[in-house]
């Protein structure tokens, strides 16, 4: 037997003060397999022990919520007719950068996994993804194999990819963000918690067999990423989509046996995760005999058993007497289905490898909201404010040539088509998703069999909340309402996945701090709860730290489909209308950035009372049928607005506006916020401008909608294709010169 000290423990990433905390807990030094079993669950990324403080300052409860934030694997949320609506979002960083294809993709299965095992048919999925400079090789390698990587999962797994966002800065060069999302739909009385109960009930484990990869990929996920990082490649998983398909059949079948007491996907940490999470959440305990449980490798230890992270695997609590139904329903579906172990009433983990106790741990001083660490860091304002304070527009040469710069800002990848992206995506499996052919702001997908729609998306632009993380957070929770609102749907709920630098580092604590404040006061305005998430720290290499990055994933309900709403000129004639006001700003915009190559400037013009009166005005407008297209003036400003909106048709505009009260740059380039572009006939123009006069909107008629060709104050830019052909060739020109 080793010798246990606290040098074995800080090897395993736990402090010496933490070692200690172990020994009075247990009452005696900790074995090696107890202290591997302390190392996976009070990690950053299963314990949240550096933000939970700062979590439950969101709004955690109210709306249409049916379970509270955290309590579940997901969220779930009324989505009315008796149905709920299930969706999370995780990251999958560390193993990204390490092995881009296995990491992206069990990243995908996992969050499936936190859907199903709630009960709900996962119906959507969606991605947040963060590269370093496009034309660099490292990056261009990177995305390839974080694209195929999503895409060879959830095509195999049967979920379309519905949407997403993809940013490129130097920033995420060492460090890429991974962030996947999934949506399922339940009958909202079917769910089945993550939680043991029942003394002697049988604990079944079922699906894939346990091998030696993704062990200690929860640690491995809480540190920062180095030169060495590549030695931690068996961190990494690898993933089946097609026997997590068969494992997504299974369980749903089996949960209609009635015989599922509860039921959690076994991910970051494993076997001692589901165990102690499931036992802790029900004051129960269990006993596990480690050598029955599946394994592909001979002589695996106990610690390895535990800590190993192989996907497509489920631990289920079932009713003592009704097993064999479940081993029927697996069996039917080939796949592994072996009891390991039963409940027990005293609240100890025990584990045993052939009778004989390798670890006894009680479960609640193991997780989260129990014994695990919660830490007060400190945080400092960021030296690089300085910088951002210093800013002077006047300092930037206005423009002359509005069209030469519209040409070269839509071929910056971050505002150009991501074609090559998501061609390699399935969109249409499952013939749910209604936005193929009909684009809006958020992704439309429809919820079969309850008569209703969900809007989805994700968003966050990490430049704004580097430049001002309580604004830039507020900035990434309003967008996503703004997306769903312009979409035709209600808002619902939240889920997030906050991604930082390290937590150690005050700098970066206060981004976080901040980031995670400004989410929560725009969250409470759109009565959109927090549902659940994940925090992902140590997000920087050598370099230093990523963007703060509070990546924002919102679902909204359209209740009548009538009212869903397109972002895409209609006829030729129509009428364009701007609601909201213009600025003279500049701040953290793309052309500043990109074209001017300042990195330190403001956060954009924002203010939560505009952005929500705006929403609640072009929600009514939709279901007045007023308009005919709305689209939400985001990265590249009101130009590149204007021509998105003609793609998908073809169609052209001709508008002129006095700008002489602005700077050009600023007018049609700026990226102040809670502005709409918005089409309607001629006939409803007048009623349209009245009413949002009547509703304090700021509205400026801009032009109208031609066949196809561009003119901006009679100046004649072009016909729309070709654009469309710049915007959409421009990331593949730079991947394949």
């Amino acid at each position: 037997m080793m010798d246990i000290t606290v040098t074995t423990a800080q090897e395993l990433r736990l402090t010496a003060e933490e070692f200690e905390m172990i020994r009075q807990k247990l009452g005696r030094t900790p074995n090696f397999t107890e202290l591997c079993a302390f190392s996976g669950m009070w990690s950053e990324h299963c314990s949240y022990k550096n933000s939970i403080k700062w979590l439950k300052t969101l709004p955690r409860s109210g709306g249409k919520m049916l379970v509270a934030a955290g309590e579940e694997n997901a969220g779930l949320m009324d989505m009315g007719n008796g149905w709920g609506v299930v969706f999370k979002i995780e990251s999958h960083n560390h193993p990204s950068a390490i092995e881009p294809f296995q990491g992206a993709a069990t990243g995908v299965g996992g969050i499936q996994r936190d859907i199903f095992t709630m009960g709900a048919r996962p119906i959507a999925s969606l991605n947040s993804l963060r590269f370093g400079n496009l034309k660099d090789k490292k990056t261009q390698r990177l995305l390839s194999g974080v694209v195929k990587g999503i895409g060879h999962y959830g095509n195999c797994f049967g979920v379309p990819t519905v949407g997403g966002e993809v940013y490129f800065e130097d920033c995420y060069h060492t460090n890429p963000l991974v962030n996947a999302m999934s949506v399922g739909i339940m009958k909202a009385d079917k769910m089945v918690s993550a939680t043991a109960k029942g003394t002697g009930n049988p604990v079944i484990y079922v699906g894939s067999a346990t091998g030696k990869d993704g062990i200690g990929g929860a640690s491995f996920a809480s540190a920062n990423i180095t030169e060495e990082s590549t030695e931690e490649l068996p961190a990494v998983q690898v993933g089946d989509p097609f026997q997590e398909k068969k494992l997504l059949e299974a369980c749903l079948e089996v949960i209609e046996t009635g015989a599922v007491v509860g039921m959690q996907d076994m991910g970051a940490a494993g076997i001692i995760c589901s165990t102690a999470e499931m036992s802790a959440k029900g004051e129960v305990g269990m006993r596990i005999d480690l050598e029955k449980v599946p394994m592909r490798q001979k002589n695996m230890k106990a610690w390895e058993l535990l800590l190993s992270e192989s996907q497509e695997r489920m631990l289920m609590v079932v009713e003592k007497g009704r097993e064999q139904e479940v081993i029927n329903v697996f069996e039917k579906w080939d796949l592994s289905c072996s009891t390991i172990g039963e409940v027990t009433d005293d609240g100890l983990l025990k584990f045993y490898m052939n009778g004989e106790l390798e670890a006894e741990l009680p479960a609640h001083e193991l997780v989260l909201g129990g014994g695990a660490p919660q830490y007060t860091r400190e945080y400092t304002e960021p030296k690089y404010f300085a910088q951002i304070a210093d800013f002077k527009m006047s300092d930037v040469k206005d423009i002359d040539d509005v069209k030469s710069v519209a040409e070269q800002l839509i071929q910056i990848p971050n505002i150009a088509s991501k074609r090559w992206i998501y061609t390699q995506y399935d969109s249409m499996v499952g013939a749910a998703n209604a936005s193929t052919n009909a684009p809006s702001d958020a992704a439309i997908v429809l919820a079969k069999g309850t008569g209703k729609a969900l809007a989805v998306t994700t968003d966050c632009n990490s430049k704004y909340v580097f430049a001002n993380p309580y604004v830039g957070g507020m900035i990434a929770v309003a967008e996503a309402a703004r997306n769903i609102v312009c979409s035709g749907g209600e808002p619902l709920g939240v889920t997030n996945c906050l991604n930082f630098g390290n937590p150690y580092n005050p700098e970066v604590y206060y981004q976080f701090v901040k980031a995670v404040t400004g989410m929560g006061d725009a969250c409470k305005k759109f009565n959109t709860p927090v549902t659940g998430g994940n925090v992902s720290f140590y997000n920087q290499g050598p370099e230093g730290a990523v963007y703060p990055t509070p990546t924002i994933g919102m679902v909204g309900v359209i209740d009548d489909f009538e009212n869903r709403m397109t972002l895409d000129y209609k006829e030729e004639g129509d009428v364009i209308v701007l609601l909201g006001k213009q600025q003279n700003d500049i701040g953290s915009s793309e052309y500043l950035h990109k074209l001017k190559g300042v990195e330190y400037s403001p956060a954009p013009h924002f203010d939560i009372e505009e952005e929500f009166q705006l929403q609640q005005f072009v929600s009514n407008i939709i279901k007045e049928k007023l308009i005919v297209s709305a689209h939400d003036i985001s990265e590249g400003g009101l130009v590149i607005t204007l021509i998105e909106k003609g793609f998908n048709r073809n169609l052209g505009f001709d508008v002129t506006v006095d700008t002489a009260a602005f700077r050009k740059d600023a007018f049609w380039f700026g990226e102040a916020q809670s502005r709409v572009v918005v089409t309607c006939s001629r006939q409803k123009a007048e009623s349209l401008k009245q009413k949002a006069i009547s509703n304090n909107i700021n509205v400026t008629e801009l032009g109208t909608v031609t066949s196809g060709t561009l003119k901006v104050n009679g100046e004649n830019w072009g016909d729309m294709k070709n654009w469309k052909e710049k915007y959409d060739t421009a990331i593949e020109k730079i991947i394949n010169p």
